[in-house]
């Protein structure tokens, strides 16, 4: 297979949605299809079922939820498929907002009873300004939901994108039947015993008296009703308009039941985009360049606890990457060699030779790396669009044993890096402060320092409204107002000056009074 067929075979997307959607369960079955895995884990663990393979952490399986993102590669049906399972609790938004940068298409997960949630809006509005294209998978059909209709109506006009149904239910809940495959013409049928598909009939045209030996007449009616309905109100399906991110394409399905996966699998792998260029400051990068070229979108920490090992995991934007092969680190402008790039099946990883455009490789990290760092073959290249946004919520971080100050330093170090909350010192006292954007990473980074690094972490309260990245070319302004605010100005790991605003009239009181400095909300300016 010569180099331009291995980049075109590429497909790397995240699936996202609010939290208890079936997002993590959607992966599970999706690898399941794939052959990656041969048993399906459950999100939810106890001692007989095995946990999901994407939910590997312990925190992840005791509570049932995915608190960081996750990366699984497999090979099907002649294609490569990179999928990036990430968190969907909004506490952890900023490590699913990072992840969609390093991805050329996305996977929407929509409850049927609930509908669109606060976080799928959120998440949508990312991909909506990376003009990112999105499928829709309306899960759980198995149980009652509200009406597919109305759903596609939701999401018009929550999601503020066009709608294309691919698939269509036959009834909900017990009734539920299967759905009709608008997409390849055929007929699904769900038997709940059995948790798969049992029949597929191919039925080319809706009105054939074939339909009916299948389902009952009455469903029958109705389902051709629906797809005369579809026909005249939703504009037939353009890969052209889907890859330009202004139309999603819908899919039905259970996938805790295994039901409509494969099919969502099966469109997705022939529409989805292969990988697609890449905006770096300096210029637009082609997937097809011969030059390798990639950024950091994530650091994990601890991912071997026996090692205590980082991996920073690089998304290759152009070109080949090689083992052993030396590439230039931008921001340290240093040549460094990789004796054991990974790829990934969640935590469990194997050394590579090389990897393409598109793909997703983890480099063993000794501290060399930072979100947002380049690697190229030689090239001066910055890729932009990994910020860290302003945090809502802070904590002073105090050691709990003093004996432990050294894994305590280390963990908070490594964990930083990973992007999953922000450390600031405070000029003054000299203080360490968390700043995070929900109270479970609060919970979650006071768990990992324990069972990680064992080190004990207190937490003391402090009442702050956002922090404030300050820049301005008047000096004399600066100066004054870091004396003004001494008490609450404080220094990111860069070493750059925060304002610790602690209220929303006191930030717009100095916005005022200081016309010369800007206030940036997050951390690229």
């Amino acid at each position: 297979m010569n180099y331009s067929e291995e980049i075109r075979r590429r497909r790397t997307f995240a699936i996202i949605s609010h939290p208890d959607a079936g997002k993590t369960t959607l992966t599970e079955k999706l690898l399941l299809f794939g052959g990656a895995i041969h048993i399906a884990g459950a999100v939810k663990s106890n001692k007989i079922r095995r946990t999901a393979t994407s939910d590997w952490m312990e925190i992840e399986k005791q509570r049932g939820i995915s608190v960081a993102t996750s990366v699984m590669a497999f090979d099907y049906e002649g294609y490569k498929i990179n999928i990036l399972d990430t968190p969907g609790h909004q506490d952890f938004a900023e490590d699913t907002f990072r992840t969609l940068t390093a991805t050329d298409s996305a996977v929407i997960v929509v409850d049927a009873a609930k509908g669109v949630e606060a976080q799928t809006r959120k998440l949508m509005e990312v991909c909506r300004m990376r003009k990112t294209p999105v499928i829709v998978f309306i899960n759980k059909m198995d149980r009652e939901g509200k009406d597919p209709f109305d759903l596609l109506d939701e999401i018009e006009s929550e999601l503020k994108i066009k709608v294309c149904p691919l698939s269509w239910p036959i009834e909900m809940g017990p009734r539920f039947k299967g759905v009709y495959n608008l997409y390849e013409r055929k007929l699904d049928l769900y038997t709940p015993s059995k948790q798969t598909i049992t029949e597929s009939v191919e039925i080319k045209d809706i009105h054939d008296d074939e339909l009916e030996k299948h389902i009952e007449p009455l469903l029958a009616e109705k389902l051709r009703a629906h797809v005369e309905l579809i026909d005249g109100v939703y504009p037939a399906f353009d890969a052209a308009t889907y890859l330009t991110g202004d139309v999603a394409p819908v899919f039905f399905g259970s996938a805790l039941n295994n039901f409509g996966v494969r099919e969502l699998l099966d469109c997705f792998v022939r529409i989805a985009p292969s990988p697609r260029p890449v905006q770096a400051i300096e210029r637009t990068v082609d997937p097809l360049e011969n030059d390798f070229s990639g950024f950091i979108f994530k650091i994990h920490a601890n991912m071997d606890p026996n090692h205590r090992s980082c991996i920073a995991f690089v998304k290759v934007c152009s070109g080949r990457f090689e083992r052993n092969a030396n590439y230039r680190h931008v921001r340290l402008d240093r040549t460094l060699r990789f004796s054991s790039p990974t790829a990934f099946m969640a935590q469990k990883k194997e050394i590579v030779d090389e990897a393409f455009a598109g793909d997703i490789v983890g480099l063993p990290d000794t501290g060399n790396f930072k979100t947002g760092d380049s690697l190229t073959a030689g090239e001066n290249l910055h890729f932009k669009g990994l910020p860290s946004f302003s945090p809502e919520m802070f904590k002073y971080i105090e050691n709990a044993d003093p004996m432990k100050t050294k894994q305590l330093n280390r963990g908070i170090e490594q964990l930083m890096d990973e992007g999953v909350a922000q450390l600031f010192v405070n000029r003054m006292s000299g203080r360490k402060i968390i700043g995070t954007v929900g109270q479970l990473q609060f919970e979650v980074i006071q768990y990992r320092l324990l069972h990680e690094y064992g080190a004990q972490c207190k937490w003391e309260p402090l009442a702050l409204y956002r922090a404030c990245w300050i820049e301005s070319e008047n000096e004399t302004e600066l100066a004054n107002f870091k004396r003004r605010k001494s008490s609450y100005m404080a220094t990111d790991r860069e070493g750059r000056d925060v304002y610790l605003a602690d209220s929303s009239y006191v930030l717009a009181m100095a916005r005022q009074d200081f016309p010369d400095i800007r206030f940036h909300f997050t951390s690229e300016f």
